[in-house]
């Protein structure tokens, strides 16, 4: 009998190993870790099968090690799903393993966690006290202890018989004593919620139907405006799941929404939470996906990886703001933690809730085929009302370091009437560019096309990029004429408004401001506690954070994303005007949001300010139909990176003449074109897009494809890629 095993390696196979001779082949079932030769390397890998016949010659064949545990780590519905993950995303099935393992785990550290105990040896039990010196009152001590009881912990035999680890390695020498470890089991506590808030017409309307369908399987979408109370449905049904004893799995896009999110949770139910992001130490991700596995934890709440957490009794998954790009992965194993969800839902037989104000194009398109799992939430909840918008035009008004004149009077207004101000910009640092007036010499990177921005505080020029770092430039390197900065960033902002408004208390959130562990959650209490009045901030305030008290947001720069090479540039363009206007006026004091920009006349300004989002999505939706973008077609791209352009486009015209060769029904490849930023920390990058019509003829196509790709001459001189379904070209 022979073993199929996954390992943990950048290739698209699958490794044969014959059973160890004392092996009981069928007590060790799929999905189990073992220790197998990889090489000179002793390393784990994950059992897929058990084969009669191997390609691979009998000599050639080495005997794996052992079995490292005695139960799968993945049961056999999360194997199964990440078996058809790495085919879905042609992606290596060891790196996709690996992708859904915590570190611990993948090295080898036990799958429950384990305490370490202390008891004596048979010998010990029989001769132990006879063997002790009356004068070694100590070990005496331990002895006496453990004849009474069959095990003691460390912490238990220091306080019970005033031991210390040199006594117990004394015994232990001796052939007195021996240490052992067993598995800690936890029963999983009863939970229980407190007092839930009570929900309007909409938001009962959305927990019965979702609630109807636990049991069984459902794509829901919640798709309430910001505000509305999604976060409420949310509870109130896994309320109904923890009473049915299974867990929930909630995902949200960032670490930054986590705090809140887990504060709100905690404060209403009485059950153990598992939290998973990137943010975690090692120790914190081990316990958390142990209690996830155990069935300890009743919900679990995390980020994109939380897509593979495993569960003992799953009921319910919740994916909170999923329009989010977040959720797709962009390096490495690059999947979609949404359609994920979606697929392991359906085979779990359990139902998926989508929840977002601006709600993806692929989600609408979905919930248009299926309304009777469309649930409205038209309404802010209790007595908040949707905040008044207005443009700013540029053009006409005076500004200060990129600050209408009629924003800053509106600031003071609103600030007057004791309310907080937000504004947002998606450009952290100081100034994008340093720039030479005289010669026109502009601090670039020389590893990326792309200019270096200004970080005063960390005093140093950074491309945000490829992180390179340089020390800023106070003089021109062509003309030795002084340079300056040009253009605003979040650092810059800041300094202005602090200038303008000096005795108010302001923060900035942003990457650079939330780097240190607890000062995200640090920034979050200071603002809603009433402490700061002006906030600024960038993407990360757009993700769904609840700030009552602001009642204006001003977004001061919505001109960089109406002009994009991207097809979904317009669509995120709209959900973060849209995310972010929404943290205006959450409470009882009516809120206003100002955007300022030099296009008042665009078609997506207008369309957003007069029609809202539900108006963009549906003609955006007919232009992709009439365009035959996704959703309405599925797409592939293959990128390709060398020293220079030369070699990845060699390799892509012939990676284009072998998918030529397929002559797939449905299918066309467009390019090979070199990446909008042709340069990235040196490397020049290319791409070539394959198009088909749906799913099915784009898998037909990538299967042979991806094989013929690994065979040819020129892929040896470059790093490649395949993105199936794609969330950005670039």
């Amino acid at each position: 009998m022979l073993l199929s095993v996954a390992i943990d390696a950048p290739l698209r196979r699958t490794f044969d190993y014959r059973c160890p001779p004392d092996w009981d082949a069928g007590s060790i079932l799929p999905g189990t870790r073992i220790s197998v030769p990889f090489g000179r390397r002793r390393i784990v890998g994950i059992l897929l099968e058990y084969l009669e016949r191997s390609e691979v010659p009998a000599a050639k064949l080495r005997p794996a090690y052992h079995a490292i545990d005695a139960e799968p780590t993945f049961d056999a519905a999360l194997l199964q799903l990440l078996r058809w993950s790495a085919d879905y995303y042609r992606h290596p099935l060891g790196e996709v393993f690996a992708a859904a393992m915590p570190g611990p785990i993948r090295e080898g550290v036990p799958l429950r966690e384990e305490e370490w105990l202390w008891r004596l040896t048979s010998s010990g039990r029989d001769h132990g006290l006879a063997a002790i010196s009356a004068r070694a009152g100590r070990q005496r001590q331990v002895v006496e202890l453990l004849l009474k009881r069959e095990s003691a912990t460390f912490e238990e035999l220091a306080e019970e018989a005033g031991t210390s680890r040199e006594v117990l390695r004394q015994l232990s020498n001796r052939g007195v004593i021996e240490r052992f470890s067993r598995s800690v089991q936890r029963d999983p506590a009863i939970p229980t919620a407190n007092t839930a808030l009570s929900l309007n017409a909409h938001q009962r309307e959305a927990v019965e139907r979702v609630r109807a369908t636990l049991g069984s399987f459902a794509s829901h979408l919640l798709y309430g405006v910001t505000g509305s109370g999604k976060t409420e449905v949310y509870l109130h049904l896994i309320e109904e799941v923890l009473r049915r004893g299974e867990q929930s799995l909630v995902m949200v896009p960032e670490i930054a929404l986590t705090p809140q999110l887990l504060h709100r949770f905690k404060s209403r139910f009485n059950a153990e939470i598992a939290v998973m992001h990137s943010g975690l130490n090692e120790t914190e991700r081990l316990s958390a996906w142990r209690n996830a596995r155990e069935g300890t934890a009743g919900i679990v709440i995390g980020t994109r990886s939380a897509v593979f957490a495993p569960l003992a009794r799953p009921g319910l998954i919740v994916i909170d703001e999923e329009h989010d790009a977040s959720f797709k992965q962009h390096e490495g194993f690059r999947y979609s933690a949404r359609d994920l969800a979606i697929v392991r839902a359906q085979r779990l037989n359990i139902p998926v809730l989508l929840g977002s104000a601006t709600p993806s194009l692929e989600t609408l398109a979905r919930a248009q085929k299926q309304p009777q799992w469309l649930s409205r939430l038209p309404q802010r909840a209790a007595s908040a009302t949707a905040p008044r918008w207005s443009l700013i035009d540029l053009r006409k008004v005076g500004q200060t370091q990129g600050i209408a004149t009629p924003v800053l009077l509106s600031m003071r207004r609103h600030l007057d009437a004791g309310g907080q101000v937000m504004l947002f910009l998606n450009r952290r640092g100081y100034a994008p560019v340093l720039f030479c007036p005289a010669c026109g010499w502009g601090a670039r990177c020389k590893r990326c096309d792309a200019h270096l921005t200004l970080h005063q505080r960390a005093r140093s020029l950074i491309c945000h990029h490829c992180g390179a770092e340089h020390a800023p430039i106070d003089v021109c390197p062509d003309c030795f004429g002084p340079v300056k900065p040009v253009g605003q960033g979040t650092e810059r902002i800041e300094e202005t408004i602090a200038q303008m408004f000096p005795d108010l208390p302001l923060a900035r959130l942003d990457r650079d401001s939330t780097r240190r562990k607890g000062e995200l959650e640090s920034v979050l209490t200071r603002v809603n506690s009433g402490e700061v009045s002006i906030l600024i901030g960038t993407q990360m305030l757009t993700k769904g954070h609840d700030f009552p008290n602001v009642t204006l947001v001003v977004v001061l720069n919505a001109d960089q994303g109406l002009f994009s090479t991207d097809f979904r540039a317009s669509e995120r363009l709209a959900q973060t005007i849209v995310q972010v206007a929404g943290r205006a006026g959450r409470a009882d004091r009516p809120g206003e949001v100002l955007i300022q920009t030099e296009y008042p006349d665009h078609p997506l300004l207008t369309l957003l300010l007069n029609g809202g989002y539900e108006a963009f999505a549906s003609g955006a939706l007919n232009e992709r139909e009439q365009c035959q973008w996704p959703p309405f077609a599925r797409i592939a791209l293959l990128r390709a990176e060398a020293a220079s352009m030369r070699v990845p486009l060699e390799f892509l015209e012939a990676a284009l003449r072998a998918g030529r060769k397929q002559n797939v029904r449905g299918v066309k490849l467009l390019g090979p074109a070199p990446a909008t930023m042709e340069r990235r920390a040196g490397r020049h990058r290319a791409q070539l897009l394959v198009h088909a019509s749906s799913h099915g003829p784009l898998q037909r196509f990538l299967q042979p494809w991806i094989a013929q790709l690994e065979a040819l001459p020129e892929a040896k001189r470059v790093r490649w890629s395949i993105d199936v379904d794609a969330g950005e070209l670039f």
